[in-house]
């Protein structure tokens, strides 16, 4: 893609998502939606071929079908309430419209099943993209109608996205696929605590945005998209096979990872609020997700797959692709967990 080209579409990304963040008024909330659905898709073509032409087609369908639901739902509002402002939410209808459009931008279950696909059928720079900043806007408006959204309604697809994002990624081969079935089941943890806490979901989707850059990194950088060519990694760089199984433990949400602050945090603000089963249920589901993680964990250090030399470390290639800032984001998203009460104060 030229250049000049790439940097006015990343603009139109970035500006976007922030019209998204700073309007108070439906209408721009829209036309935000509407410049980042039309930059994107771009992004997603980057290398043209079919795959990706496909993927770019599904998102362009999902992506105007929830803008077409917002639209229905704002002028629903603004016919019982006479106002455009956000805040100004006097039917639950709108309510539950707006949030099964968002559901649908963030690949919520059950408006799941266009992540795995797409995020398959892009480039790994392109995925990184999608399962990181584009989960920025629509969870700002959600956080920004949270009095307003159904709490039955909520709960049910947060479990089911839990559920989802666990089951799904069991049989995958596809490293694509399995981080995009790991977003879902994250996504699943944020909504379940929105309405009660959001400004933990936001700390959530900080540490999420966290691991899923470093992941995608090192994998961008070793042009690694499915278990076969990562289980050769630990022939090629050993200490990012450990740099990569501490992401991956991380993403799982073991202690003493970072990973596990997030979830430590809504558990014990669920059980305060008098709710047992669900955050019991949501802890079982995702030892569902930590299973195929493990899976990736062994497949990557614990096997060593034959190699053409007699050396067990392979020539040491110099690599053109740099991977910049990839330092301080191991390092968030592997040991910050120490920081948890000063989180739990300021949150």
């Amino acid at each position: 893609m030229n250049p000049l080209a790439l940097i006015l579409i990343m603009s139109t990304v970035f500006f976007s998502t922030t019209l998204v963040l700073i309007s108070s008024n439906w209408l721009m909330i829209w036309v935000g939606f509407e410049m980042n659905m039309l930059a994107m898709i771009p992004i997603l073509m980057k290398k043209f071929n079919p795959r990706a032409t496909e993927a770019a087609t599904k998102y362009f369908l999902i992506q105007a079908t929830a803008s077409m639901l917002l639209m229905a739902a704002i002028t629903m509002n603004f016919i019982h309430s006479g106002e455009w402002t956000v805040t100004k939410m006097c039917n639950t209808i709108p309510s539950t419209i707006i949030t099964m459009a968002m559901a649908m931008k963030l690949g919520m279950s059950p408006f799941h099943f266009w992540m795995p696909e797409v995020t398959q059928g892009i480039p790994l720079s392109s995925g990184m993209l999608l399962l990181t900043w584009q989960k920025i806007a629509p969870i700002s408006v959600l956080y920004q109608i949270m009095p307003t959204i159904n709490l039955n309604l909520m709960l049910a697809m947060a479990l089911l996205s839990i559920l989802v994002g666990g089951w799904g990624g069991l049989n995958q081969t596809q490293l694509r696929k399995i981080m995009a079935y790991s977003s879902i089941a994250h996504l699943g943890w944020m909504m379940a605590i929105m309405l009660y806490n959001p400004n933990i979901a936001i700390l959530n989707l900080l540490i999420y945005i966290l691991m899923t850059l470093s992941t995608f990194m090192m994998l961008h950088n070793n042009s690694t998209t499915t278990t076969l060519s990562l289980s050769h990694l630990s022939n090629k760089m050993p200490l990012m096979t450990i740099i990569l199984l501490l992401i991956l433990m991380s993403m799982g949400g073991l202690p003493p990872l970072s990973g596990f602050m997030p979830k430590w945090m809504i558990i014990q603000e669920l059980t305060k609020n008098d709710m047992m089963l669900l955050p019991t249920l949501m802890t079982m589901m995702a030892l569902l997700n930590l299973y195929f993680y493990l899976r990736l964990t062994y497949s990557t250090t614990l096997t060593m797959f034959p190699t053409p030399n007699n050396m067990k470390m392979t020539w040491q290639f110099q690599h053109n692709k740099h991977m910049k800032l990839v330092s301080p984001l191991i390092i968030l998203s592997t040991m910050i967990l120490p920081l948890t009460p000063i989180m739990s104060i300021l949150i």
